[in-house]
């Protein structure tokens, strides 16, 4: 039975607190927010009280009213770093950047009393890009808790952001053995190397998939991670069964109507015709940004580390913050929450572009080395492509083409956080690529010349011409760094973080024809449209 609130003022300040952590861990949050507001009325001096309604409201995704109330607790008790970490993702989580960085200062050489808020602080740490000092905050958890598998599996993921992919597979195997049922670190740890006949984790796998019972979702990690694994091995049939239960299984938990995204590109194509480009005006007059985009698994992330091995160029990795100031800006604009693409794109034709590009640039430029070039590589920016260059007639924009059927194939087989979930399912992947390519088109037809095309099969198989036409084409002199990128120590945050610490090699280029008649449903879509013979 939910506690009664009715009689605060019976109770003591720490007791009511209780009672409301226990109302928002049974999922009553609403109700454990009116309590807050009743124990800051009856105790407004009782500092856990205001950082008890901060927890609140970042679980109902009110950052603005978290942060308040996290200021009022510091403000009463400042010496406790635990909330000066909510007060970071309460800045983090409203965007506000620099305020972000600036606490983060505080907190990077803390040494937390327990592993949670230790974990929690390198979390944000590994959020901000601040991997160095998130590897110590995880270290630290380690210590406190060197039974914890999760803790294990953090500082795996930083060990691969960072390149010290030995450390990462240490960090799994041992996350591995202390919780046999984390399968994302099985995923992650197959990701880190090309397994061979006689060092693989085939066996392992088999059997944990074995003691799954029914549609747990652990299976879903554990198939990509045996597709990943065999087509190491070049069992090639055994790959791609592993992977098509793998992606139906992914796919049976998304709620996703692929209709609207290709509506979306429709609209966008309606709504930005070349008069629009003939007739626009100046828009903010900065040339720092490069702008990399292109379908996933295309080359972005190896040009991206390519150009930020240069000296005056830096990656800020798959910002979403152009398309989180178009919103922002077409919610001002429409004086209300935009809940569609259908609903934002015609308002994207009232923004005054030169704020736009203004607000885009102070919020992307980079906070820790800044330079004379940032590069922004998520590669959903294609969407926005007519914006950037309204906005930014001075930024550098670069797309990447691959084969069709490669980068169809290369998607498919690669599981994603959350991003792109026409993935898993041939037939929806295939006609959002072709989507992509009409936009794309579309694009080049509206802006012709703004637009850097880089050809992966081309940069792959003899790399230095094609690099020194990239740099010219940002205006950079040449360095030879930038065709040994490999040797960047940089971190990488990508589902390509492992590749990337390689030499340039072509091995990706034809995979899919291992596939030829499994991906048949692909073919048959591009052919049709135009994009595949």
């Amino acid at each position: 039975m939910p506690v009664s609130m009715t009689e605060p003022t019976t109770k003591s300040a720490a007791e009511l607190e209780s009672q409301i952590m226990r109302l928002a861990n049974d999922g009553q949050l609403h109700q454990a927010a009116a309590a807050c507001d009743r124990l800051n009325q009856s105790y407004p001096e009782y500092a856990p009280g205001w950082y008890t309604s901060s927890e609140v409201a970042m679980r109902l995704n009110e950052p603005a009213l978290a942060l308040g109330a996290v200021e009022r607790a510091l403000a009463l008790e400042p010496a406790r770093p635990e909330w000066v970490l909510r007060k970071l993702a309460c800045l983090s989580a409203l965007g506000e950047m620099d305020a972000a960085f600036a606490l983060a200062e505080q907190l990077k050489n803390v040494k937390f009393r327990d592993a949670y808020h230790a974990s929690n602080c390198g979390r944000a740490l590994n959020r901000l890009g601040l991997h160095e000092y998130a590897e110590r905050h995880f270290q630290h958890a380690v210590d406190l808790e060197p039974e914890n598998g999760h803790h294990h599996y953090n500082l795996a993921t930083v060990y691969r952001f960072m390149g010290r992919l030995g450390k990462a597979r240490r960090s799994l195997n041992r996350a591995i053995r202390l919780n046999p049922e984390d399968y994302e670190s099985y995923l992650l740890r197959s990701s880190l190397k090309t397994q061979t006949p006689h060092d693989n984790n085939v066996v392992e796998l088999i059997a944990a998939l074995d003691n799954i019972e029914g549609e747990h979702p652990g299976r879903i990690q554990l198939c990509f991670a045996l597709a990943k694994e065999f087509e190491d091995l070049e069992d090639y049939d055994r790959a791609f069964s592993y992977l098509e239960q793998g992606s139906a299984a992914r796919r049976a938990t998304m709620s996703y109507t692929p209709e609207r995204e290709l509506e979306t590109m429709r609209a966008i194509r309606e709504h930005y015709p070349a008069e629009v480009f003939e007739n626009r005006e100046q828009g903010f007059v900065n040339a720092e940004p490069v702008f990399v985009v292109g379908m996933p698994r295309t080359g972005t992330t190896l040009v991206d580390r390519i150009l930020s091995s240069h000296s005056v160029v830096r990656s800020v990795g798959e910002l979403q913050a152009f398309g989180a100031e178009v919103v922002r800006h077409c919610q001002q604009i429409s004086g209300k929450k935009l809940d569609s693409a259908a609903e934002l794109v015609p308002v994207t034709r009232q923004l005054d572009f030169e704020v736009l590009g203004e607000a885009y640039v102070n919020s992307a430029r980079p906070r820790v080395n800044p330079a004379a070039h940032f590069i922004d590589k998520l590669p959903l920016n294609f969407l926005y492509l007519g914006l950037i260059h309204l906005a930014l007639p001075k930024a550098t924009i670069i797309a990447l083409e691959r084969d069709p059927m490669d980068t169809c194939y290369a998607i498919y087989k690669t599981m994603f956080q959350s991003a792109y979930p026409y993935s898993y399912d041939l037939r929806e992947l295939a006609n959002y690529y072709v989507g992509y390519r009409k936009l794309m088109a579309h694009w080049e037809a509206v802006m012709p010349g703004v637009i850097h095309y880089v050809s992966y099969e081309e940069l792959v198989t003899d790399s230095r011409p094609v690099i020194e036409g990239l740099l010219s084409h940002c205006n950079l002199l040449w360095e030879d760094t930038c065709l040994n990128f490999h040797q960047n120590r940089a971190a990488v945050t990508t589902a390509s973080a492992a590749q990337v610490r390689q030499a340039m090699h072509a091995n990706s280029v034809g995979k899919w024809r291992h596939y030829e008649r499994q991906l048949q449903p692909v073919a048959d879509i591009l052919n049709e449209a135009g994009f595949y013979e």
